[in-house]
């Protein structure tokens, strides 16, 4: 990562009721994500909202 550069190595995924995902954001830290994830899921739709942490890669592996 280059100087001056900011981490956001927290995701919120939406999974719809026909199992498609997306990735809803990203964040700094996991408790920033999980408050939007919290308060997307509570609408009563059939949408899931989960907190994943990706790598420095970008693609949810750890170097």
């Amino acid at each position: 990562m280059s100087e001056g550069a900011v981490s956001l190595p927290w995701i919120v995924i939406r999974q719809d009721d026909n199992g498609n995902r997306y990735r809803v954001g990203r964040y700094a830290t996991r408790a920033e994500a999980q408050k939007t994830a919290d308060s997307l899921g509570g609408h009563g739709r059939e949408q899931l909202y989960w907190v994943e942490r990706i790598g420095q890669n970008g693609d949810g592996t750890q170097n």
